[in-house]
């Protein structure tokens, strides 16, 4: 019986040593023992390596020397021990302040001790958990950051989705671009989102398919807000997992990018407007390059027609010969509008009266409408006169109301108005129709050169590619707007000119012979203006070259000049009319060109004839010139063929 209380008390006394060499040689706690009263009684190498005390500094030391002033001034550990007699356990988390000062977050727990039912002390357990618990703060400060930058994110949608697409949270920015509050949205369905299209076509849930397998989902597409009007939406969706890789929902970000996609539209309607201009201008240098050339030709036919109807006599001769009149004059007519568009048609702009002209056209535009089309003419009182080309202005009015009519098939109103646009010293002259419309497709192209909607034959697709060359070239523009159904509008903005129109006076006071100097260096072209001129009873002298014309002037005898701009050499006829004003500032000068761009810089101070011209065209510009009246094929000269007044050439 003394044997085994022995060994009990050994077996006693060995545990007791290794749970002290235990609790002695634990390093990662502080665990110590305190006196009923709170006085440390005992201390392991953990307690001293946590708090920098030896057990020799520490030992009798209240343990309220770890906690800090204001928590002691507050009564905590007292506190403390309190509840861990009236509980048998307390827990707590808080800073507590080592040997040096510095102070560590620790996780404490403090068990009262009895001894047969007698409080004789706690039980401490102290270990440092800083580094926890600022992985903590750190963590909550991200999450605490992230939810300020979600809350405060107003271009951006972002929010959560259930896996099966229930909307979980909502930000500003998605209330800001969609119209829902977060108590209206959470809990529904994001297909409400998608379009009714989309909606039938099972888009959303295949959005969200997409997003699971591949990790990844990114689209641009039209989405509806809570007022039901639609913007242009650009969306990501990502799947959210749990450790596991369980799907536990979905991040969706959207962005109302309307305003971007409508930039990005201008952008490439530029870039399509910008190929249209090369184009344009691409053709612009092939027609003024043939144009030259084409109307010489035309020079040569139309001058020598009115040379062979003085010859030819039989009535089927003088028919042939007038269908190839009219088809010169269509030719040259071609001609021009083509150049007008490109804007290399050398033009003579001047004040012209807008209600005057639209009122002396009055007659042969009621006559191209037919019974079936009223015309009605509003011109704003005082408008004011406009600065172009009189002959592409009337040109370009006529083309809008014959186009006006082939849109109107079936009867209908045409207007013309005109008003001042004082903001932008413009007058404004437009065409209206009550006909059909045009498509938006169509629209577009409209003032391209050859593009008709009229059955082969019906038309050139010229008419408003003149309109559009007349207005540009005229510093102004050409709008034009159209609703199917409801009919068309083109209106032509000019600029406004000054003063009125100046009618150069005739004097019908008959005078001699006058002896023209013409300067060509096509033979055929000049053969056939000598025709011309000789018809209307001038006396001609022909050279080829700007230095011949300067000699023959300096010989004198000359009355008026009449010169080609484009010539070989170093002089062109604009130069060699500039060194003749400034030699003999008297001499009538007169120009003509089939096409060149010196004439651009003619401007008012020479009269241009363009090619091919016609007898009265020319007899008309000399009279200005010279104040006296030729006669003409238009009624003056003999139709039977009678020679006007011979006179001798003076060829070189």
């Amino acid at each position: 019986m003394i044997k085994q209380t022995d060994r009990l008390k050994r077996d006693i006394f060995e545990s007791e040593r290794r749970f002290r060499l235990l609790a002695g040689g634990a390093t990662d706690y502080a665990i110590c023992m305190l006196g009923a009263d709170g006085r440390v009684t005992n201390w392991n190498k953990g307690a001293e390596r946590i708090t920098g005390y030896s057990a020799k500094a520490i030992l009798g030391k209240h343990f309220s020397i770890f906690y800090p002033d204001d928590d002691r001034d507050s009564g905590i550990p007292a506190r403390a021990l309190q509840v861990a007699r009236k509980e048998k356990h307390v827990a707590a988390e808080s800073w507590w302040v080592r040997k040096d000062g510095s102070q560590f977050f620790a996780a404490v727990v403090i068990d009262p001790v009895y001894e047969k039912r007698r409080l004789v002390g706690y039980a401490m357990v102290i270990r440092d958990i800083t580094e926890r618990q600022q992985a903590r703060a750190d963590l909550e400060a991200s999450e605490s950051q992230f939810r300020l930058l979600v809350s405060n994110v107003t271009d951006y949608a972002l929010y959560m989705l259930t896996p099966d697409g229930i909307v979980a949270n909502w930000n500003p920015g998605g209330e800001r671009i969609k119209g829902y509050s977060p108590a209206e949205i959470i809990g529904q369905s994001f297909a409400r989102f998608y379009t009714p299209a989309d909606q039938a076509a099972g888009k959303p849930a295949r959005a969200l398919k997409i997003a699971e397998e591949s990790g990844h989902y990114v689209e641009e597409g039209w989405r509806v807000r809570k007022d039901g009007s639609f913007f242009w939406a650009s969306v990501v969706i990502d799947p959210i997992r749990d450790n596991h890789g369980k799907l536990v929902g979905f991040a969706k970000i959207t962005r109302d990018i309307s305003e971007r996609r409508e930039a990005q539209q201008k952008l490439e309607q530029v870039q399509r407007q910008l190929a249209e201009s090369q184009k344009m201008d691409a053709l612009g240098q092939l027609t003024g390059g043939v144009a030259h050339d084409f109307n010489n030709l035309l020079m040569i036919i139309s001058g020598n027609l009115h040379r062979i109807k003085r010859e030819v006599m039989s009535e089927r001769g003088r028919l042939a010969l007038g269908a190839i009149e009219t088809a010169s004059q269509r030719a040259a007519s071609l001609t021009s509008q083509l150049l007008t568009f490109a804007r290399r048609q050398s033009v003579n702009p001047q004040s012209i009266n807008v209600t005057d002209r639209i009122t002396s056209l009055r007659e042969v535009l009621i006559s191209a409408l037919g019974g079936a089309i009223r015309l009605d003419i509003d011109v704003e009182p005082a408008v004011w006169p406009v600065f172009a080309d009189p002959t592409e202005f009337e040109t370009a009015l006529i083309n809008l109301v014959v186009n006006a009519r082939d849109a109107m098939v079936d009867g209908g109103t045409l207007t013309i108005a005109a008003r001042n646009v004082p903001h932008q010293a413009q007058v404004v002259v437009s065409v209206t129709d009550t006909g059909a419309g045009i498509p938006d497709d169509v629209l577009s192209k409209v003032f391209d050169p050859f593009f008709t909607t009229k059955p082969v034959g019906k038309g050139t697709g010229l008419g408003l590619s003149q309109v559009h060359g007349f207005a540009h070239q005229a510093d102004g523009r050409v709008e034009i707007r159209s609703a199917l159904g409801k009919g068309t509008t083109v209106s032509i903005y000019l600029p406004r000119g000054t003063g009125s129109a100046a009618i150069a006076p005739v004097d019908a006071t008959e005078h001699g012979p006058a002896t023209v100097l013409l300067i060509e260096d096509n033979p055929a072209v000049a053969d056939a203006s000598m025709g011309l001129l000789e018809q209307l009873g001038y006396a001609v002298r022909w050279v080829s070259s700007a230095e011949a014309a300067l000699s023959e002037i300096d010989a004198n005898g000359i009355d008026v000049v009449f010169s080609d701009i484009v010539m070989p050499g170093r002089m062109d006829g604009l130069k060699l009319a500039r060194t003749i004003r400034d030699r003999k500032p008297d001499l009538p000068i007169l120009l003509t060109t089939g096409y060149s761009d010196s004439a651009r810089n003619v401007r008012s101070d020479f009269p241009v004839l363009r090619k091919p011209y016609h007898i009265h065209d020319l007899s008309r510009e000399l009279s200005k010139l010279t104040g006296q009246r030729s006669e003409s094929l238009s009624g003056e000269i003999d139709p039977a063929g009678q020679d006007a007044p011979s006179s001798a050439r003076a060829r070189r």
